[in-house]
């Protein structure tokens, strides 16, 4: 296995829901740390259609060290990782990147720019 390069500075953050006042929720992002990554292109990126039209979407691979499972420095599904306040990039899975499990890998997405 290749030793990955985690040079690039990502907040993790997890989605907290939080009523409206009219019934609704509305969704906060609540950052709970900084963790050190590698961001790889995994596979072709595909074309779908948006509200806007058509748009591209580039699955990525998020490589990241491993932290115990019950630990809040572990990413899950759902979680996102920001990069500089500007990217952001939804966790859509998880898995352990190598047999004594010292990375972890993320499968995710970049999500637009608000």
């Amino acid at each position: 296995m290749n030793v990955p390069q985690l040079t690039r500075a990502l907040v993790l953050q997890k989605p907290e829901a939080a009523p409206d006042g009219a019934g609704g929720h509305v969704i906060s992002w609540i950052s709970m740390g900084t963790l050190w990554a590698e961001i790889r292109a995994s596979g072709r990126g595909v074309e779908r259609l948006a509200d806007t039209g058509p748009e591209g979407v580039q699955r990525l691979r998020i490589t990241v060290r491993a932290a115990p499972i019950e630990s809040n420095a572990r990413p899950r599904p759902g979680h996102r990782l920001v990069e500089s306040g500007h990217r952001r990039f939804r966790i859509l899975s998880v898995a352990e990147s190598d047999p004594k499990g010292r990375y972890l890998v993320c499968s995710a997405i970049e999500e637009d720019p608000a």
